[in-house]
């Protein structure tokens, strides 16, 4: 399995839930900090999701479809299912940060 199915295929529950900003603060010991990595991780997230979701539906364009042709095709419209019941990039990256599994390092003053 390649490091892009195991970013893709997450445990992370997709609803949204109520975080305790304590819990985010006493990673970095700055909650505005915490908060910018988790949305610097979201964007990456966000961009591999993209370029994954955009390389899997390349597959299905033709240069004369008809209408017929896109109605019927379930494949594409099961690939787009399964990205619409994804967590939301953020709160993966949320759930990264609190289960110790981004990376980051603090620049020294």
């Amino acid at each position: 399995m390649t490091n892009n199915k195991k970013l893709l295929i997450s445990t992370t529950n997709p609803t949204i839930e109520a975080r305790d900003l304590s819990l985010i603060q006493a990673k970095t010991g700055n909650l505005y900090e915490s908060i910018s990595i988790i949305a610097k991780r979201a964007n990456q997230i966000n961009t591999k999701i993209k370029e994954e979701l955009h390389r899997k539906l390349e597959e299905f364009g033709s240069l004369n479809d008809n209408l017929e042709e896109i109605n019927e095709n379930k494949e594409q419209i099961e690939i787009s299912r399964f990205y619409e019941r994804m967590a939301n990039p953020s709160i993966q990256a949320t759930h990264e940060l609190l289960t110790d599994k981004i990376y980051f390092r603090q620049k020294d003053a």
